[in-house]
């Protein structure tokens, strides 16, 4: 089995990961984790950030921020004995997350979900919804900690 796990900095993506490290996964099973930069920037902007820096020096700065998440998401991982590979995405998160389903052939892509509505949704938009809508695979969307259920007797395969 092969799934794909999309990481932030926020507890929702914290809960999806714990929920993928409690799964009674199939021996073999490959846990792809990528997180995905996108960096925004107002279109009146000069070349120049507000902190004296160049853009791609922000660029740069967010990937490295990036790479600590999905490492420290693989060594969780890990330490359940799963195999895992990271990868730092360029990119609108939602998309990102579909076109690196796509390319690696997944069987699950898991996200965490803000559980934002109706226009905070429409203003923030929902990585898991555009997840859902657009990925050609299983998406599992992993709500908060107060939507937990024993998983002992679940099995995945």
């Amino acid at each position: 089995m092969k799934i794909l796990i999309g990481v932030d900095e926020s507890s929702y993506s914290n809960a999806a990961l714990q929920f993928v490290r409690e799964l009674p996964l199939p021996q073999g099973t490959r846990v792809i984790v990528v997180s995905a930069v996108q960096l925004t920037v107002p279109v009146y902007s000069e070349a120049y950030v507000s902190s004296g820096g160049t853009v791609d020096q922000l660029l740069e700065d967010q990937t490295k921020v990036h790479q600590v998440l999905v490492s420290q998401a693989e060594r969780q991982l890990r330490d359940v004995g799963l195999a895992t590979e990271g990868r730092v995405l360029r990119g609108d998160p939602g998309e990102a997350i579909v076109m690196a389903a796509k390319d690696e052939d997944v069987d699950l892509v898991v996200v965490g979900s803000h559980g934002r509505s109706g226009i905070a949704k429409l203003l923030m938009g929902s990585v898991a919804t555009h997840v859902v809508t657009h990925a050609r695979c299983n998406v599992l969307v992993v709500k908060g900690k107060g939507h937990r259920r024993d998983l002992s007797r679940t099995r995945v395969s």
